[in-house]
């Protein structure tokens, strides 16, 4: 199916295949192994966190401060 059939479709058609790509997804990631690279970083970021090196911010902290410099 092309991206101009797809925008042809009507929108509650287009939503049930939003929701089944999504479920497919999400299947497939909950399958699927962390790389042991990404396990290492997440371990590092943990520990600084943990040990006040680093902060931990909420999303609509951090929204906030997109675009500005």
């Amino acid at each position: 199916m092309t991206t101009d059939e797809i925008k042809g479709l009507p929108m509650e058609q287009k939503l049930r295949m939003m929701k089944t790509l999504w479920e497919d997804l999400r299947e497939r990631f909950e399958r699927s192994e962390i790389p042991e690279r990404h396990k290492k970083l997440l371990d590092e970021r943990r520990e600084r966190v943990r040990t006040g090196q680093a902060q931990l911010l909420d999303w609509d902290s951090v929204k906030g401060t997109i675009g500005r410099t």
